[in-house]
């Protein structure tokens, strides 16, 4: 004979999933806003920015920000993996280029 569903925990950890996902969602977003040094904007226009960019319908436009964001993610990957295979080899973390990060060093 089979052993009965437990749908109460099952549903228990489905919603701890969901918030942890949320969470990560969140805090990548505040990355990718910091990362790309958009923290420096109000917060009114930083909306209404994103608020133009959802409506924007104009394919060459879209495009655009398509080429510009992947470069961006392509060029901060190149830096990050050329920054940790110095560090493997033993260079100086600091190698005196700027290196944007997704934090505070001292934050927790």
């Amino acid at each position: 004979m089979r052993k009965p569903r437990d749908y109460d925990s099952d549903m228990k950890a489905l919603r701890e999933r969901a918030h942890l996902l949320k969470t990560r969602k969140v805090q990548q977003l505040g990355d990718l806003v910091i990362a790309t040094g958009a923290d420096t904007l109000p917060v009114e226009q930083l909306a209404g920015a994103l608020l133009v960019a959802l409506e924007t319908k104009d394919a060459v436009v879209l495009k655009g920000w398509n080429e510009r964001g992947d470069a961006f993610f392509q060029s901060r990957t190149r830096r990050t993996a050329r920054g940790n295979r110095d560090n493997a080899r033993g260079a100086s973390p600091d190698d005196g280029s700027a290196k944007p990060t997704g934090g505070d060093a001292g934050t927790p």
